[in-house]
């Protein structure tokens, strides 16, 4: 997966990364736990670097059938040392099993850390991490299918993810960058599916204190832009109920094939204000993406009840589990533990497009704080007030002054200020 790029804005450039120089196969890496692991061939490689198949203490040449990978990246790389923290904490075999049989699971979709250490080769120093191996990842999956879900697979993927994100959220982070392109399904079994890449985890309650709310214009749109968070756009540091709206973003886009602002991703501030306006109108906002007897009411009722949360608080997983098994029982389908992907031969058709008209610039005012960064509009309907909800007072619209032109002259307008970003903003390496 190709590496993200930050939003562009003031100050220097971020440094650029070192990518690693590829090993032979037969290269043994030894961990902190003095265990060695063998490399075989690579089969994949990021921006931080490559991902080999590894197989521990063989005689024998790592196979195509080996169970484990391993990352490797330059020692002076972040993006694997971010990652590493949160498997080390939450990942380990022992951990995963015992939520799992707490909370009566069969499976947690989250990949098992087996070990991690240091390696050096010819002066050079190298941070690695072994993990379970996966197979395929479902953005293939879904360019497979036509770029369209049925809508018992959508269901059975929310329902999954919402176990995994309960997990993470419990051990006090949040992944922030829930997309299909992170989503893989298992290497043995086709059913199970695991949330993977966590290079942009944040922990939002270190020791049990829940990060304070605070917009900051220097973070603005950081994750992957079509889906990220509206906290995300407005530059507050990720929490629980920001996962759980780039889940809805996510299975808006696999049941209809396309989110109303994947027409301009270039423009995040048009992004943003988009998201804000989905979020104010959920059932405007879904009529934009479905016919009106395709529209699948648990969808609305999953994006209302995030909605409602604040910076702070906890979601209320069985309730959101409850309103996607209402949906199953809708559609006359259960969760039966298979992920029926369609044909290629059978995708389903692309929907229509229907043409999306962005509003006049005059139309998008919006407020700013003094020292000139925008925050949120004041067509607004929800403020949100250090994390937490408020109606704000109705309030008359002070009227602006006329401006005298000729006949002929066009309209004026004041166009929103436009953050240069690379398209699909891209922030981040992914493996």
């Amino acid at each position: 997966m190709p590496p993200k790029t930050k939003a562009a804005g003031k100050g220097k450039a971020p440094a650029k990364r070192k990518l690693a120089e590829e090993f032979p196969p037969g290269e043994v890496l030894t961990d902190m736990g003095k265990k060695s692991w063998k490399l075989g061939a690579p089969v994949g490689k990021g921006g931080f670097g490559l991902i080999y198949l590894a197989e521990q203490n063989t005689e024998k040449p790592v196979g195509a059938d080996a169970r484990y990978v391993i990352k490797v990246e330059p020692k002076d790389n972040g993006p694997l040392f971010s990652e590493l923290h949160f498997y080390m904490k939450a990942a380990k075999p022992d951990i995963i099993q015992n939520w799992m049989k707490s909370h009566k699971l069969k499976h947690l979709g989250v990949p098992r850390y087996w070990g991690s250490g240091l390696h050096q080769k010819e002066g050079k120093g190298y941070r690695f991490m072994v993990i379970d191996r996966l197979g395929t990842d479902l953005q293939k999956k879904f360019e497979e299918c036509g770029k369209r879900f049925p809508r018992k697979l959508v269901l059975q993927l929310g329902l999954r993810l919402l176990d995994i994100l309960e997990f993470i959220h419990e051990n006090e982070y949040v992944h922030a960058d829930v997309k299909a392109s992170n989503l893989m399904l298992s290497h043995s079994d086709p059913n199970q599916v695991y949330l993977v890449d966590y290079g942009l985890v944040y922990r939002y309650a270190p020791d049990g204190n829940l990060k304070e709310y605070k917009e900051d214009p220097k973070k603005c749109h950081d994750g992957t832009i079509e889906f990220t968070s509206i906290d995300a756009h407005k530059g507050v540091s990720p929490c629980r109920r920001g996962d759980l709206q780039i889940l809805g973003y996510c299975m808006v886009q696999w049941l209809c094939g396309q989110l109303p602002w994947e027409d301009k991703l270039q423009d995040p501030q048009y992004v943003r204000d988009s998201k804000i306006r989905s979020q104010e109108n959920i059932t405007e906002f879904l009529s934009q993406c479905f016919s009106p007897q395709d529209k699948p009411d648990e969808i609305q009722k999953f994006m209302e009840e995030v909605k409602s949360l604040g910076y702070k608080d906890k979601p209320p997983y069985e309730k959101l589990r409850s309103i996607l098994l209402n949906g199953l029982k809708a559609i006359k389908a259960k969760d039966d533990g298979q992920l029926e992907f369609p044909p290629v031969s059978e995708a389903l058709a692309p929907p229509v497009k229907k043409t999306i008209k962005r509003k006049k610039a005059a139309e998008k005012v919006e407020d700013k704080d003094d020292d000139g960064s925008p925050v949120q509009k004041r067509a607004s309907k929800i403020k949100e007030v250090n994390g937490v909800k408020k109606s704000p007072r109705a309030a008359p619209r002070p009227r602006k002054a006329p401006v005298a032109r000729k006949r002929g002259d066009p309209k004026s307008t004041q166009m929103s200020p436009g953050l240069a970003k690379t398209s699909r903003g891209r922030k981040k390496t992914t493996s």
